[in-house]
């Protein structure tokens, strides 16, 4: 090792920290790059060789270039829809075009990777990074969000045109509330169903409860005449022992039944007679009791009489509706007017599961508003689908009564007469004490066969889920809607994309859904900083770098930009040695020669 040895290391110096330089100042001037990753320099000393390691000295040093591929750059938010970042590892698989031909881009087929998210749509739908990477993924099924395959392809989304959808699934959550403020309800007889703003089948031509329902079992109802008094002298009210006739001032009443009177109950005639009581025949001098306990076998129910006032409640029984008919004048001493009717209550026809145009009237006073969506049939019309809610039963009846409800769909805005205007969901939703639904047990109903102004619909499922459908008192009385939605919608063009931050591009279409078009693949390396650096924050496969394994642990935040992964003072530092350096080999070139000088000098 000698002195020209010595020259020959300087320059080799020399030559590292003009490498070293190089690397320093492309990072500086990358350094708001977006996606660029520094380049750092290792120094690797190269000995001579010598027979002896006590014989050995320094030798010279080359540089080479170390990357920081997997170092992570600061991620900052944008306002731009379609740029992403990588949290993590992971690099976006990309293409570049070779060439256009007749304005579409023609590629290679080779995949190059990079960390540079600046895509935006270009003019062939393309999304193209700022560097004029072409963006890969996996296309997806706008209507069922499954991917198209699994190998990565450049995306192009460009007049993309998403067929009409028809509804099939409602979403409902709603509260009912323990008491509708239904019209009706104010003006009701107490303990009916009505006056606890419930349904009754009875006001409507047609039943409307689901098909098949049993008619409502027939109750019992009442008639009270006016006070009925007797001759006595203190004219005290009638009481089952008053007599039929007789003279004043006896216990009798003020107007005598006659031989021959006659009261017809329900179609059974009862004769007046002087003979004794026997069958239909009542004797005139029996009782008032008597007579009423004739008229209560016919009816089932027996009359009774208030002891206050004298006045006899009739009861119509659950066999007919209550029908007296009198030729005596003596029918007005018992508090009535001939003739007397009465009808009873519930009963009607079975449940026909709809209610017909002449019938709305008082459907919509019974009932209360279930809110309104808009649906949409096979070809994309849209059908404003109304509901109504109609409590059938109440638990504040008394047992066995239940908070019960039924659900309706208006199906024809614009029916007339006996034409069908609503139709019954035909489920039956029972809540329990603790405003829990009880029943149905699922989360869904079917409704088949729905049709909407002539529009049909098909088979429609409403799912309510779980607690999506209770029953708590309310001080308006009224639905409380939670969510109403539905899955159809009608045909529409795309009209702009975006990422989500989970690596899906999202296309708004002009009828307004947000649909997943594509999934952005990522890949990773079991070597990273071994890829080979390209033109535009690029990186290609390397044997070092192994080839691209598809999926990566890292995330990608929409609307976001990974910055440079370059520290300006860090570099700025590494100038400061690396100028120092480079000085410092010059030194030693200048000793050398000097050197040198000394040597030649000794010849002359």
């Amino acid at each position: 090792m000698g002195i020209f040895d010595a020259l020959n290391t300087s320059v080799a110096g020399l030559q590292a920290q003009s490498f070293a330089l190089q690397n320093i100042s492309g990072n500086i001037a990358n350094a708001q790059t977006t996606g660029y990753k520094g380049v750092g320099t290792s120094f690797v000393d190269l000995v001579p060789d010598s027979t002896t390691p006590n014989r050995q000295v320094a030798g010279a040093v080359t540089a080479y270039a170390r990357a920081t591929i997997s170092s992570q750059g600061t991620v900052s938010a944008s306002t731009v829809a379609t740029y992403m970042a990588i949290n993590g590892d992971g690099f976006f698989s990309v293409q570049k075009a070779s060439g256009i031909t007749d304005n579409v881009p023609v590629f290679t087929g080779v995949t190059n990777y990079t960390r540079r998210g600046d895509f935006q749509v270009n003019a062939n739908g393309n999304l193209v990074n700022g560097a004029g990477y072409y963006l890969m993924g996996v296309k997806v099924d706008p209507k069922t969000g499954n991917p198209l395959g699994n190998v990565p392809e450049v995306l192009q989304f460009q007049n993309n045109f998403v067929p009409a959808q028809a509804t099939t699934s409602i979403q409902y959550a709603a509260n009912l509330p323990t008491t509708p403020s239904t019209p009706a309800s104010s003006t009701a007889p107490a303990g009916t169903l009505t006056a606890a703003g419930g349904l009754n089948p009875s006001d409507f031509s047609q039943n409307p409860l689901p098909v098949g329902t049993p008619p409502t079992p027939y109750g019992d109802a009442t008639v009270t005449g006016s006070a009925a008094l007797n001759k006595a002298a203190t004219a005290a009210p009638i009481t089952a022992a008053t007599t039929l006739s007789g003279a004043s001032p006896s216990d009798s009443l003020t107007t005598n039944f006659a031989v021959g009177d006659t009261i017809v109950v329900d179609g059974t005639t009862l004769t007046f007679v002087n003979t004794g009581t026997v069958g239909n025949s009542i004797d005139i001098t029996d009782t008032v009791g008597t007579l009423l306990a004739k008229i209560g076998t016919i009816t089932g129910v027996a009359p009774t009489i208030n002891p206050a006032t004298g006045a006899i409640t009739l009861h119509t029984g659950t066999a007919a509706d209550l029908s007296i008919i009198s030729t005596s004048p003596a029918f007005g001493a018992l508090g009535f007017a001939s003739p007397v009717t009465a009808a009873r209550t519930g009963g009607g026809t079975a449940g026909t599961g709809f209610v017909i145009a002449n019938d709305v009237g008082v459907f919509q006073k019974e009932t209360i508003s279930g809110g309104a969506v808009t649906a949409f049939n096979a070809a994309g019309t849209p059908v404003n689908m109304q509901l109504r809610w109609a409590k059938i039963d109440s638990a504040s009846l008394g047992s066995p009564h239940q908070d019960s409800w039924n659900l309706f769909y208006q199906s024809n805005p614009n029916a007339t007469g006996t034409q069908v205007a609503w139709v019954n969901t035909g489920t039956t939703f029972t809540f329990g004490p603790n405003g829990v639904l009880t029943s149905p047990t699922g989360s869904a109903i079917t409704v088949p066969g729905v049709t909407v102004g002539g529009q049909s619909l098909g088979t429609i499922t409403i799912n309510v889920g779980s607690g999506g459908l209770t029953q708590f008192a309310s001080t308006g009385g009224a639905a409380t809607l939670h969510n109403i939605t539905q899955n159809g919608y009608a045909a529409g063009q795309l009209q702009s994309v975006a990422i989500s931050n989970s690596g899906l591009v999202i296309g708004t279409f002009s009828n307004g859904q947000n649909l997943d078009l594509a999934s952005v693949t990522l890949s990773h390396f079991n070597g990273t900083n071994y890829l080979k650096s390209l033109d535009g924050g690029a990186y290609a496969v390397t044997d070092l770098s192994g080839p691209a394994i598809i999926g990566a642990s890292g995330t990608i935040s929409g609307s976001s930009l990974e910055g440079s992964n370059t520290d300006i003072a860090d570099e700025f530092t590494k100038l400061i040695v690396t100028q120092q350096a480079y000085s410092a080999n010059t030194k030693v070139i200048t000793t050398a020669n000097s050197m040198v000088q000394d040597l030649l000098n000794v010849l002359r």
